[in-house]
């Protein structure tokens, strides 16, 4: 009879296709069944890194990935990925070692009070329930869209399974046995996904708020379409951009959602701190908005003033009321049901496209500021450098985004196809040190594509261990840049503005480019625009040609992103 360790990973061999992360005595077991699976594991250097690869697996490519670490501080260190996946609303499994069922140990913690704490909901498994459980901790991840732990007690991990799931192995062994089949029709199949369908508004008042929604875009004059995350996972593109033609809209996006829109011709960019102001203030004209899947937190919402006091807001989201006190009217629903059901009603009623978007310079009003060469105390304008480097990057990109004042850079100035080619690890949990790990987790759901990561020198320190994953997994295909302004800039910019002591703020500068090719990549200090040739030259290569590419930017920390002088201005 198999081990639960054992049905564990062949049960999550069905409906996993990549797991990462570090051993240790409470996976051992599994990752050694794990191995004679069709599902491949990746080494990561640090826990906190396996869980950042399985988030960045899921945003790049849509499929569900694990992670998986030992007990007591292996889990520990998966706390702060762990709540970023929750609070983000990512969908994930860790797969990790816990206490005996005896008891706890002296070095073991209350491992199930903690991912709770985070917002992960924690399923142990036993002798005869292995295949079920494993079954409900991927269904809750997928319906909820969130972090789930599975968890193997120590003293359980080798024992064999009891009978219900030895019948329920045989099941899992004929599925990866083809020839099997045919002749395992005695044997019970698997435990089923179950996942629920799309949301669809229910009862009179969803209907009148529909009925009404119809009627405020069909007869607005100025109609504006903001799209988050949601709406891409909801597959509203298509619709959302008919629902564009329709109504003369112009659109506008969410740092998240860039690219939902299949027409970027009439597209604002980004809402909020990392809008153009020229964008931000046609916003403002909007007199009826129609918001799809996008949470309207503080810094889309310009704290609270992308929209003019006299805006018609209407919220579609899963949620389950509305997120944001400037919201007219919600609909809870899913955004792509939605976007369908405005797109058919306009057509039965025959309404007319505004014209507003025709009227108006799109690309005048979304110009950002092209910056200097370099700033008033000589390092280089941080503007410069992310236009520059916009301009030399590969098409096919995936772009992947730790936290820190330099994460405007990016959103501003390197333009991205779709939603799960910018990838914002960190962000909605206020972490940094997420990047370096989020490489192989984006490297491996997208083969094809160039990985580039983007990241401050305080959260590329902290994420110091995994730069070698970095560099070994997405190898030719993968290019860091790395802001380096020898200190934590949103820091400086805000606390240090106000008078604090600014040591703390800051870093001795770090030689990124000679930790880079001490674990194999090819390291590039920039200290003028004419170095980021090397980009140039790197991108024309074929990319089993080349190795991992390290930028190394001395920029300004003088140069204040614009988000972050909103921030400034409602914390002064």
């Amino acid at each position: 009879m198999p081990t639960v360790s054992a049905l564990v990973a062949h049960t999550l061999s069905a409906h996993i296709d990549h797991v990462f992360g570090v051993m240790g005595n409470g996976n051992a077991l599994f990752l050694d069944a794990l191995d004679r699976t069709s599902t491949s594991y990746t080494a990561m250097r640090h826990e906190a890194g396996g869980v950042v690869a399985a988030d960045a697996h899921f945003r790049a490519s849509g499929r569900l990935a694990a992670a998986t670490a030992t007990y007591g501080a292996g889990f520990t260190n998966t706390l702060t990925p762990l709540a970023e996946a929750a609070q983000a609303r990512i969908p994930l499994v860790l797969v990790v070692g816990d206490e005996p069922t005896t008891g706890s140990r002296p070095w073991d913690v209350d491992q199930i009070a903690m991912a709770s704490g985070v917002g992960a909901r924690t399923f142990t498994v036993g002798r005869t329930d292995v295949a079920a459980t494993t079954v409900l901790a991927i269904e809750h991840a997928l319906a909820n869209r969130t972090a789930a732990v599975l968890a193997i007690p120590y003293d359980v991990a080798g024992l064999e399974v009891g009978e219900a799931d030895e019948r329920a192995d045989a099941a899992t062994r004929a599925l990866d046995e083809s020839a099997a089949v045919a002749t395992s029709a005695s044997a019970p199949a698997l435990p089923s996904l179950r996942l629920p369908a799309p949301m669809t508004p229910k009862g009179e008042f969803a209907t009148r708020v529909l009925v009404d929604a119809v009627a405020a875009i069909a007869t607005a004059r100025r109609p504006l379409l903001l799209a988050g995350r949601g709406a891409w996972l909801a597959g509203a593109g298509d619709a959302l951009g008919a629902l564009a033609d329709a109504t003369g809209a112009l659109t506008l996006t969410t740092a998240l959602g860039r690219g939902v829109f299949p027409d970027d011709r009439y597209d604002l960019g980004v809402a909020g701190g990392f809008g153009a102001e020229g964008a931000m203030q046609l916003v403002r004209e909007a007199d009826v908005a129609i918001v799809f899947g996008a949470s309207l937190n503080q810094f889309t919402m310009r704290f609270g003033e992308l929209f003019a006091p006299g805006t018609r807001v209407v919220q579609v989201d899963v949620a389950a009321t509305a997120t944001h006190p400037n919201v007219s009217s919600f609909l809870r629903a899913d955004a792509g049901v939605i976007a369908r059901a405005l797109v058919d009603e306009l057509r039965v009623t025959g309404a007319s496209p505004s014209g507003w978007r025709e009227s108006v310079d799109v690309g005048a009003a979304r110009a950002y500021d092209p910056g200097d060469a370099v700033a008033s105390d000589s390092r280089l304008d941080p503007r410069s450098v992310a236009a520059r480097i916009g301009e030399l990057l590969p098409e096919d990109r995936i772009v992947v985004s730790d936290g820190g004042h330099f994460i405007g850079w990016a959103n501003m100035y390197w333009p991205v196809a779709s939603p799960d080619r910018m990838i914002m690890v960190g962000t909605a949990f206020q972490s940094i040190g997420l990047g370096f790990p989020s490489v192989p987790g984006a490297a491996l759901a997208r083969p094809e594509s160039t990985i580039v990561l983007t990241t401050g020198d305080g959260g590329g320190l902290m994420a110091l261990a995994d730069l070698e994953s970095a560099v070994r997994v997405a190898g030719g295909r993968g290019l860091a840049v790395v802001w380096n302004d020898a200190a934590y800039g949103a820091e400086v910019n805000l606390y240090g503005l106000k008078g604090l002591a600014e040591a703390p703020m800051l870093i001795p500068e770090t030689d990124f480019a000679g930790l880079a090719a001490a674990v194999g990549a090819e390291g590039v200090v920039v200290r003028e625009l004419a170095d980021l040739d090397a980009l140039a030259r790197w991108a024309e290569r074929p990319a089993d040609e080349r190795r991992f590419l390290m930028l190394d930017c001395r920029i300004s920390g003088r140069v204040v992103a614009p988000y972050q002088q909103e921030i400034i201005r409602v914390n002064s």
